[in-house]
């Protein structure tokens, strides 16, 4: 008798044995099905987390100085001079170069300075008018010294000054472009 009294009891301590590690087997694989589906869907949005920051993390185009001549062309500069620079600009794989134009000249206190040919007002390439001894805007007539102060016109302010150093013996200029119909210079690029 005991031994069929222990038969039951042992039947069914086997079948809860057996029910438990069914349960643990079906949650283990439960949390692997889960750790694995985690994983999978990390490596997945790493590409689309990269895309969506990549412009916040990196600059396109970086700025930098391009050469406008020997400084000893413009020691006796009377006149602003017109000079032509190349421009790299980077933006993802593409790589363009662009020809802008620039005057070097000098200010008030008879430093060389670079001025922007891009007039503040609309955006038109100033010219040189050697007859005035001014810039003329060709567009809306605005007028400028030979500095770039702002004489007259409908410009609110005076010609844009680039950044420029000497490396070399060679005049280093940083093209930028800036907002337009403002009174104040902000760099827009």
């Amino acid at each position: 008798m005991s031994e069929s009294a222990a038969g039951p009891g042992n039947a069914s301590a086997n079948r809860s044995s057996s029910e438990l590690s069914g349960e643990s087997r079906r949650s283990f694989l439960g949390v692997l099905l889960g750790l694995g589906s985690l994983f999978v869907g990390a490596l997945l949005s790493v590409p689309l987390l990269r895309f969506a920051l990549f412009p916040l993390l990196r600059r396109t185009t970086e700025l930098k100085s391009s050469p406008v001549g020997e400084l000893s062309e413009f020691s006796s500069l009377t006149d602003p001079v017109l000079k032509t620079i190349q421009i790299e600009q980077v933006d993802g794989w593409r790589k363009t170069i662009s020809e802008k134009a620039v005057y070097v000249t000098k200010d008030s206190q008879g430093k060389l300075c670079v001025l922007t040919s891009v007039c503040p007002h609309l955006g038109c390439t100033v010219p040189w008018n050697k007859e005035r001894r001014q810039f003329v805007c060709p567009c809306h007539g605005a007028t400028f010294t030979p500095d770039g102060t702002r004489v007259s016109g409908p410009s609110q302010r005076g010609m844009d000054t680039l950044e420029s150093a000497v490396q070399d013996g060679q005049l280093q200029v940083r093209f930028q472009y800036f907002r337009q119909l403002v009174s104040d210079k902000q760099v827009i690029g």
